[in-house]
């Protein structure tokens, strides 16, 4: 791409380009670490034990654990044995969220966590391979005097993955099992103030019906949200980086079409990039705090998916098109076994994702995992999409070798160049590998970044400040690729300058290398 602003840019005005470039990203660390609290909320919730006097079950009945309504409740199933009441009248209540709180659209998601307390008895244990049948109701309402609105019923099974720690003997019994977190609903938006969560676990001896999974004595609940304040700083950094990367790749767009030349394949696909991270940044979430738009998750997840695919293509065909190596390169089909891993990959994440997300928009209580089938189909798609990764990383780690190998051998034409044409072809070289090692940088700071968001606690101290670290970590990311599609809109955009005789550095670069067709477009 010949006569690009990297080329002819001062090394002083680079560094300074450099610098602001820092500061915000410094900036958007900041955002996340100083000012948004942590990202996400947990909730712990122990289901209250009602009991349903009505012999047969009415679906249209809902239990409150507290309250002016409340259940008739019992404290444990001794109670429940000295009564006589069965186990398939009995309903496991949860009200999210706490006493004397109210949820919020600001939350935009709520995913749940369930836990079984099963206690080890000796003629009851937890058989291999054992089945819990959930049979399990979602309603809403947003008033504390309104009826509840049936919003999703069920009938689910979980594998139970348990392990007891001692020796099983009766000295041992009224233990408890350590039992595995069970993945149990996610909803794609909080649009209203209380939701209410009856659980039953039906059993019928002749279909063998939560036969085998031990003396359940309590189920406990964790609620996951995201926190209002994190939201709106999610917000308001979005609504701010929109205009600014629609902005510039406006501009960048307007000085292409102002060349005599059609636009080169690497300005093709930085303007695709460009439009790519638009695409992510536009604030439609804002919507989602007026409407019931349940499907935001999913949607998220595929304008992600969207963008990462660009960005591993865009870095293939960057490295391709300085390879310089006597091959005619500015064409899109010469990428399609480089690119085709990218495309395949993220189609299998994709169908994962639907697989998943897809299917909770219409059953919230449904999980891939829950099933042995299901279980092998995911892992299925993401190995496969594991593997594409790694191919991607060898083949993208061999193409920046070749890239700095073949620049270096370009290195021997330079003495017979003029002084300045020598002086500004040096530059040329030195701000291509600057300019990879930028992007390396990016993705080792995603990865570094990631590992400690996962094992720290969560927050540091700093003198009087508390830094959220999980919230430095998604603003400060979600920066720093804006900047990094921002740099590159920037710098590989058409200069107006001229040198000498010469139309462009790029006339330069080309004259150096045996005037590459590829390269000159």
């Amino acid at each position: 791409m010949a006569g690009a602003i990297i080329e002819n840019m001062s090394t002083k005005k680079l560094v300074i380009v450099g610098v602001i470039l820092l500061l915000f990203q410094a900036f958007s660390f900041m955002v996340g670490g100083l000012i948004a609290p942590s990202p996400t909320t947990a909730v712990h919730y122990l289901a209250t034990k009602c009991v349903d006097q009505v012999k047969h079950h009415q679906s249209t009945k809902w239990f409150m654990p507290w309250g002016p309504n409340q259940c008739k409740k019992i404290r444990d199933f001794d109670e429940a044995t000295d009564k006589k009441i069965e186990a398939n009248n009995i309903v496991f209540a949860v009200h999210i969220p706490l006493p004397n709180k109210e949820m919020s659209p600001w939350f935009q998601f709520m995913l749940v966590i369930l836990q079984f307390d099963i206690a080890f008895k000796m003629y009851n244990q937890i058989e291999d391979g054992a089945l819990a049948t959930i049979d399990v109701g979602l309603a809403y309402r947003d008033d504390t005097l309104s009826e509840w609105t049936e919003m999703a019923h069920s009938v689910e099974q979980r594998k139970l993955s348990c392990n007891f720690t001692t020796t099983k003997t009766y000295e041992n019994e009224g233990r408890y099992y350590e039992c595995d977190l069970l993945p149990f609903m996610e909803l794609g938006n909080v649009a209203h103030k209380y939701y209410l969560l009856n659980i039953r676990l039906p059993v019928k001896e002749r279909k063998k019906i939560n036969m085998g999974i031990g003396e359940i004595k309590d189920i406990r609940l964790v609620g996951i949200h995201q926190n209002g304040g994190f939201t709106k700083v999610w917000f308001a950094m979005k609504t701010f980086l929109t205009p600014s990367i629609l902005i510039i790749m406006v501009w960048y767009w307007r000085r292409i079409t102002l060349m005599t030349r059609p636009p080169v394949l690497l300005e093709k696909v930085i303007f695709a990039l460009g439009l790519c991270m638009t695409f992510i940044n536009i604030p439609v979430e804002w919507f989602s705090v007026g409407f019931n738009w349940t499907w935001m998750l999913l949607f998220g997840d595929i304008r992600q998916g969207i963008f990462y695919a660009m960005l591993l293509s865009f870095w293939i065909i960057f490295c391709g098109e300085h390879l310089m190596d006597q091959m005619e390169r500015n064409h899109f089909s010469v990428y399609w076994k480089q690119v085709g891993p990218i495309v395949f990959g993220s189609f299998c994440l994709f169908i994962f994702d639907m697989c998943e997300r897809g299917v909770q928009l219409k059953n919230p209580f449904y999980s891939i995992w829950a099933s042995d089938v299901g279980t092998e189909l995911a892992m299925a798609f993401i190995i496969v999409a594991g593997i594409c990764a790694c191919l991607y990383f060898l083949f993208l780690c061999f193409m920046v070798f070749q890239v700095f190998r073949n620049i270096s051998g370009k290195r021997s034409s330079l003495p017979a160049m003029s002084k300045a044409r020598r002086l500004h072809y040096e530059g040329l070289i030195f701000r291509f590998k600057f300019l990879m090692l930028v992007t390396l940088t990016c993705a080792a700071m995603t990865v570094i970044f990631f590992i400690i968001s996962q094992v720290n606690e969560g927050h540091w101290h700093w003198g009087d400040y508390t830094v959220q670290v999980n919230s430095a970590f998604f603003t400060g990311i979600y920066g720093m690729w804006n900047l990094y599609v921002f740099a590159i809109m920037f710098l590989y955009a058409p200069s107006h300058k001229r040198y000498g005789d010469e139309q462009s550095s790029g006339a330069i670069l080309c004259e150096a290398s045996e005037n590459l067709p590829g390269l000159c477009g």
